[in-house]
């Protein structure tokens, strides 16, 4: 994978875990319950595939990754902030970032997780 590529999914991967803290962290300090469960919800959400886009650079950097590896990160980043940008949105702005916004997010992400393993269906069929 080109090194500007994994050089972004890195950069993004570190803004996600910091956004992801941030957003756990205020949830985790009262207030509305509902209004705090969704910012734990999205906060842990983008920790989690913060840390997988750090996997996935680390398994490029070393593996003969291939298309599907670069497509799989960037369906787990856009499905990831999709997702928790409409859990945010709601919380701040009392409504939807756009209607299914974050069922779309949900759906990138599964797909990024399939490209995921597509990828690896594809490292173990050249070793």
């Amino acid at each position: 994978m080109a090194p500007k590529a994994t050089a972004m999914f890195l950069l993004l991967a570190g803004l996600m875990g910091a956004a992801g803290t941030a957003v756990w962290a205020s949830g985790s300090h009262g207030g509305d319950p509902v209004a705090a469960a969704r910012l734990t919800i999205a906060g842990q959400y983008l920790l989690m595939h913060a840390i997988a886009l750090c996997a996935g650079v680390a398994l490029a950097r070393t593996a003969d990754a291939s298309w599907l590896m670069l497509a799989a990160m960037g369906l787990l980043a856009a499905g990831s902030l999709l997702f928790s940008g409409d859990v945010l949105w709601r919380v701040w702005q009392g409504e939807r970032l756009f209607a299914f916004a974050a069922p779309l997010g949900g759906l990138l992400t599964i797909a990024g997780w399939l490209a995921l393993a597509a990828a690896g269906i594809t490292l173990v069929k050249r070793y």
